[in-house]
């Protein structure tokens, strides 16, 4: 438990500082006093979300692999699917930005996009794309440092990040003038400090970088992207999900959409630990699954599940406590003053369901089972949003609409606890058979 805790701890400052200052950034707009700037914020994180969720599956395949080879003692090998993973995903992240400009009007329009905010939001998605490839790199530099267990270095990664766009923020969107341009400027000046503080920590700390034969690329590419296709599969189900409901919500205006915006920062801010946990309980299972610990990765998940209930607990009562608050804070007005409120006393709760998921797609992705992590968050994110979302619209409105997307988790969240501890039960009595006959 304190390895989690520790893990996960020092991940969540990071974490938190990030998501924070992108509430910040949306706070910022909305103080400009224009609802088609917020839902243009709004329209265009649920784009970009897909590029980010592809970068985290890219990063989930680096970190398990690393952090394998270091458990086992292979730090050579360590070194060259490091050096291997930052190339793939740095080539990967900068095709996939390029191939995406041409369709943004389109892609804008499917999500609900109209006017005056659909060209607020192309031209916001338009200046931060040619920073992908940054936040993809800076993201695999912090799984990095993770895999090698330097938990405090990953943190500064983020932080620095987070440090830099807390301070250009408000000086590029007000003292500037640019407005929503300054809130672009400054997400891609924090994105070359992300990569800086992570190139410092794998390169000039730790070593964790050789440059590969075109032998041992060709080699680390198979285990590579044996783990990478689900992981993105499995991750780019949550942007699928969470467009759904944003072209549910689009047909209640832009003050529903800006509210729909609000939760959508509030969601990783409230649950940093959540997503911080997923993402440092992943190296402990790798590690140890090279040591064939299978005592200490049960302990893990257990550890990792009570972390889980009690971090939910707490936040919810917070968010329910704040919930005028933090409604009152963005100026949200109408239904976007509903739906703020409503995730704060209600919605929040479901995520004890998906802090399940997140943990038990972690473990997947690291003991060697990455499809089931990808079967699992695309039932989550097709079966467990769109027949709850359609029916919770067609029934309650806007409001119906987050109920929906809420209850759709319960089942998936189950499922996946069930199924990890199952897996780790086979992988035990497979290691065991195979000793015997040896």
């Amino acid at each position: 438990m304190r390895h989690v805790v520790t893990m996960t701890a020092t991940s969540s400052i990071g974490l938190i500082a990030v998501f924070l200052v992108d509430v910040l950034n949306l706070f910022y707009i909305s103080r400009l006093g224009q609802q088609e700037l917020a839902a243009a914020v709004g329209y265009a994180s649920t784009l970009l979300f897909f590029h980010t969720s592809i970068a985290i599956g890219l990063s989930i395949a680096a970190t398990a692999l690393v952090s394998r080879a270091i458990g086992s003692g292979g730090y050579v090998a360590a070194r060259q699917w490091a050096a291997t993973a930052l190339i793939l995903i740095g080539v990967i992240s900068t095709l996939l930005a390029v191939a995406t400009y041409p369709l943004l009007g389109s892609l804008l329009e499917m999500l609900g996009a109209r006017g005056e905010t659909a060209r607020l939001a192309q031209r916001f998605c338009a200046m931060i794309l040619p920073s992908i490839p940054l936040l993809a790199l800076g993201m695999c530099l912090s799984g990095l440092l993770r895999a090698m267990g330097d938990a405090k270095r990953a943190m500064y990664v983020t932080l620095g990040a987070a440090a830099a766009t807390a301070v250009l923020d408000p000086l590029f969107i007000f003292g500037f003038g640019l407005r929503l341009d300054g809130a672009a400027y400054a997400n891609i000046c924090a994105r070359v400090v992300l990569i800086g503080i992570g190139l410092h920590g794998v390169l000039r700390i730790h070593h964790l970088y050789a440059r590969p034969s075109r032998e041992v690329f060709l080699r680390g590419l198979k285990p590579f992207m044996a783990i990478g296709l689900p992981a993105i599969l499995t991750q780019v189900a949550t942007p699928v999900g969470n467009a759904a409901v944003t072209a549910a919500i689009a047909k209640y205006g832009d003050d529903a959409v800006a509210g729909w915006a609000v939760v959508g920062r509030l969601i990783p801010v409230a649950f940093a630990g959540l997503f911080a946990l997923s993402g440092a309980v992943g190296p402990i299972l790798g590690q140890n699954l090279g040591a064939q610990q299978y005592d200490r990765l049960r302990s893990t998940m257990r550890d990792s599940l009570r972390f889980t209930l009690i971090y939910v607990l707490v936040v919810w009562a917070l968010l329910a406590l704040g919930s005028q608050q933090i409604a009152h804070a963005f100026g949200a007005r109408g239904l976007g003053h509903d739906i703020i409120i409503f995730f704060c006393l209600y919605m929040a709760g479901s995520f004890l369901f998906n802090g399940c998921l997140f943990v038990a797609n972690a473990a997947f992705n690291n003991l060697g089972f990455p499809l089931y992590s990808t079967m699992l968050n695309w039932g989550r994110s097709t079966l467990g949003v769109i027949p709850f979302v359609w029916l919770g619209s067609q029934w309650y409105g806007a409001i119906g609409v987050l109920a929906g997307y809420g209850l759709g988790v319960v089942f998936f969240g189950v499922a996946g606890a069930w199924l990890c501890f199952h897996v780790l039960g086979k992988l035990e009595r497979d290691t065991a058979e195979s000793a015997m006959v040896q």
